[in-house]
């Protein structure tokens, strides 16, 4: 007999898993405005120290920017450590609020490591090699695999029910393509931003003529396929929302994919206006905090329909974010 969720236990570890995901939805995009204000360099190339101190005189704006950046991730790392202790503490052998809380300290701490990578190696600032380029696409990536790991962690502790062992092939597949599809958008993503950040443009003529260019830097030519990428995944990812809801048909499910299909629109249309405004750095948090919301999202509707519906029909939205309501157990 699994445990209920009406678990004390587990309904505090809840709201502390919830409240993490913010916090490091934060951290994540202050990291972007790091990269986007070219404070990357702010510590120098000194890790974990910054600038040779673990405590330094911030004298430069840069330096107060990469420092507070490094802050915030060292509680986000001793967050995900509390996550995964508490988690041990407060579900049971084989419960899959375990599996996810180890899955969280992984990504974490793969994390800190492509973050040591980038400052050791000085992919900061003004370097615009294709190794910077390609360690940005794995820190995408890694986030995003980091970021579904605490959103799971999270929800199973809510009373979200595992997958279903008779859950759809077809329905299996799809959540695959589409996770593959935002990932490789996600990455994508992140070189067009270092472009822009890199290679500013003075107008959008100057802009589009850089993207045309045979002789543009490689970045830059890379950022055309960047909106055929995301326009081919947002059709992928709303067939599939369609699809979900129509065969599971709970309303945590239909609800999720109904977010889902908004939170892709608005984005598409903040897209446009990033390009229309010539990537302000303020366009671009909105830009990848929707990007976070639209992963987040899509990884709560894929859990919501893979799991059995008769199980998920006893579990609203509302109630996914708050203390869970008591359930029976299941055999």
């Amino acid at each position: 007999m699994s445990p209920t969720t009406s678990d004390p236990r587990l309904r505090r570890f809840a709201r502390y898993a919830w409240g993490l995901l913010a916090f490091n939805i934060g951290v994540i995009l202050w990291g972007a405005f790091v990269r986007a204000t070219g404070s990357g360099a702010g510590c120098g190339e000194h890790w974990p120290t910054c600038n040779g101190e673990v405590v330094p005189r911030a004298e430069s704006l840069e330096t107060l920017i990469e420092l507070t950046h490094r802050a915030t991730s060292g509680l986000a790392l001793i967050g995900t450590l509390v996550l995964l202790v508490w988690a041990f503490r407060a579900a049971p052998r084989g419960h899959r609020v375990r599996r996810g809380a180890v899955l969280s300290m992984l990504f974490m701490v793969g994390e800190a490591l492509v973050g040591a990578v980038i400052v050791l190696f000085g992919l900061t600032a003004d370097n615009a090699s294709m190794a910077r380029a390609a360690v940005m696409a794995v820190h995408l990536c890694n986030t995003f695999l980091l970021l579904a790991a605490f959103v799971l962690t999270a929800a199973w502790a809510s009373g979200l029910p595992a997958p279903s062992p008779r859950r759809p092939r077809w329905l299996e597949v799809g959540v695959a393509l589409v996770a593959l599809a935002m990932m490789i958008l996600g990455a994508s993503g992140g070189i067009t931003a270092l472009g822009d950040t890199l290679f500013p443009a003075e107008s959008l003529a100057e802009g589009l003529a850089q993207d045309f260019s045979p002789t543009a830097h490689i970045l830059l030519r890379l950022r055309l396929f960047h909106p055929l990428i995301a326009m081919a995944t947002a059709g992928l990812a709303i067939l599939l929302a369609g699809l979900a809801a129509a065969a599971r048909p709970t309303p945590l499910v239909r609800r999720l994919a109904v977010g889902l299909v908004v939170l892709l629109c608005v984005q598409i249309c903040a897209g446009f206006l990033n390009v229309a405004l010539l990537a302000p750095v303020w366009m671009q948090l909105v830009h990848l905090l929707l990007a976070d919301a639209i992963w987040c999202t899509f990884v709560l509707m894929a859990a919501a329909a893979l799991a059995r519906p008769s199980e998920v029909a006893e579990l609203g939205l509302s109630g996914l974010f708050s203390a869970p309501a008591p359930r029976r157990a299941h055999r």
